[in-house]
Formats: C-alpha cells, structure tokens, sequence
C-alpha cells in the first residue's frame, strides 16, 4: 500500500475521530462549572479603568 494511501485512511477514520473528541473537550473545558468566574473577569478587562485612564 503507498503512503499517501495509507495516510488518507489514517485521517479519514482515526484523526477524525481524534480531532472531534478534542473539539469536544475543549468545549467542555469552557463550559466546565467552575470557569464562570474567569470568564466574567475576562469580558470585564475593558472596563477596569473606566473612571481613569491606565497609568502609562
């Protein structure tokens, strides 16, 4: 068998499956119970300064 051929089966079948469980974990990773907090003060970053200017 070539292997371009085998390589092709490979990531057709196996990465595939490889590639969508870590989209999947990664998903649950953001949307994990605990990470409310960081993400808040995340989307917050731009408005810690907001009565006076960071000091340069």
């Amino acid at each position: 068998m070539e292997t371009y051929s085998l390589l092709r089966q490979f990531a057709d079948s196996w990465m595939l499956l490889a590639l969508f469980a870590f989209f999947i974990g990664v998903i649950l990773w953001a949307l994990r119970p605990g990470s409310n907090k960081v993400h808040a003060d995340t989307a917050n970053i731009p408005f810690r300064h907001d009565d006076k200017p960071a000091a340069d």
